[in-house]
């Protein structure tokens, strides 16, 4: 009896035996919460570093930080013109760690445009983009876009010179966008010139519309890996297998 109520036991945390046959060993990593992230086969040479670089798993890692330490700042700061440049004073001179925190969260920015547009030549450069991986390929342009954009709005939130006077002139090239560029503009603005609205407009689309998209897309892309076999095993089959 006591064993018959181990065995149940354990059947209701492993529902599959010890994985030593092809079916298991897929079961183990499909019934996880974790590792059903992953493919069950993987292509060998797709383990070699110098293949990615690891520059998906670098974004990825990035931007888990800039979520962290935005959060962590939105506890001192209020998108307000009068009191915005005086948050971020405080913050820095005043606030433990503060000025860390800020730096953080501004070289992060910086890094994940970078690891990001890498990433993309990566994927290009390899063939990644080709047959079954076309929409995959769209979804990871689309996450360079939102990128770009949280980058785009995050340089107002500071309200200094350089944030204000750096966002009226890309805000003023936007307008000059064929067909729907004076809507563009006034999207983003709210008004005829940056200023509280245009503050707001963008604090809201940083830390709420935007990160939301990129978590949605980020998931979508990263399900998408998994469900296309892994890394685009087509031209890694074409790579020479040097494993014995």
């Amino acid at each position: 009896m006591k064993k018959i109520t181990q065995s149940r036991i354990w059947r209701s945390f492993f529902r599959h035996g010890w994985p030593d046959n092809p079916l298991d060993r897929s079961l183990v990593m499909t019934t996880n919460l974790f590792l059903h992230l992953h493919p069950v086969k993987i292509n060998r040479n797709s383990l070699k570093a110098t293949y990615t670089f690891g520059l998906g798993v670098i974004s990825a890692i990035v931007l888990g930080l800039l979520v962290l330490t935005g959060t962590l700042l939105m506890f001192y700061y209020v998108p307000s013109v009068e009191r915005a440049y005086g948050n971020i004073v405080t913050l820095q001179t005043v606030v433990p760690f503060g000025q860390l925190l800020r730096n953080m969260h501004r070289w992060g920015a910086h890094l994940m445009v970078l690891v990001v547009v890498l990433h993309m030549a990566r994927v290009f450069y390899t063939g990644a983009y080709k047959p079954p991986r076309e929409f995959n390929w769209g979804v990871g342009v689309f996450l360079l876009l939102l990128t770009l954009a949280a980058s785009f709005t995050g340089y107002l939130l500071p309200w200094d010179q350089l944030a204000f006077w750096a966002i009226t002139v890309g805000t003023s090239v936007a307008g000059y966008a064929p067909g729907i560029g004076g809507q563009a503009r006034s999207y983003l603005l709210g008004g005829p010139e940056v200023g509280q609205a245009a503050l707001t407009r963008f604090y809201a689309l940083h830390v709420m519309a935007i990160p939301l998209a990129m978590g949605l897309l980020t998931a979508l892309h990263l399900w998408r890996v998994r469900k296309d076999g892994g890394l685009a095993a087509n031209e890694l089959n074409e790579l020479p297998d040097t494993e014995e």
